[in-house]
């Protein structure tokens, strides 16, 4: 990834946010420090980074609410009313509510989740599927990103050649973050079933 940002530049940044925005393990992290540290003795700008890593996380972001408004609610319903359904023990009204909340806290929701570590790019698919208003999940992912790009690409610009050691930091955050995740899913998971039996 660093090779490729070394030779791409704008583009080579651009190409890895839209591809770790779809494919969320792949650190969003590495490839902003360091870009952030080309800025430092090359002619990359800060903005400039900022501006073609924003561009890729949009691109990728567009790809998954995508594939959330195809979906959408009555395509779920139909698969939970079948032997998915009864497998899992969801049923349709699962779904109505789901969509629901996400329709009351969405806006909160998108904006937020894109500071969290694979979160921010699985969130817009719950975003497709409840059909968010495309003006309003653009503009606040755009936001959230902005700021998430442009906090590690100055961060690495001000590292400088300790870059990797930023990374390094970010890296322990994301897991921290994924361990918290997976705590809050699996409690999640158990009072559902307990409320659900």
């Amino acid at each position: 990834m660093i090779e490729f940002v070394n030779q791409f530049g704008y583009a080579g940044v651009g190409l890895l946010i839209a591809i770790e925005t779809v494919f969320p393990p792949i650190p969003s992290e590495v490839i902003l420090t360091f870009g952030g540290f080309l800025t430092t003795y090359t002619s990359m700008t800060l903005w400039g980074v900022v501006s073609s890593a924003t561009a890729g996380s949009l691109t990728g972001a567009a790809l998954l609410y995508g594939i959330g408004r195809w979906l959408n609610p009555h395509r779920l319903q139909h698969w939970l009313n079948g032997r998915l359904g009864k497998l899992l023990h969801f049923n349709s009204n699962d779904v109505d509510r789901a969509v629901g909340w996400f329709s009351r806290k969405g806006t909160f929701t998108v904006f937020f989740c894109r500071f969290i570590p694979i979160v921010r790019s699985l969130i817009s698919i719950p975003a497709g599927i409840s059909r968010m208003n495309m003006g309003k999940f653009f503009l606040l992912t755009g936001a959230g990103t902005v700021i998430w790009n442009f906090v590690l690409v100055y961060v690495g610009s001000l590292a400088g050649e300790s870059w990797e050691r930023i990374s390094d930091y970010m890296h322990v955050y994301a897991r921290i973050a994924l361990i918290i995740l997976m705590v809050l899913a699996a409690a999640l998971v158990y009072l559902f079933y307990k409320k659900r039996f």
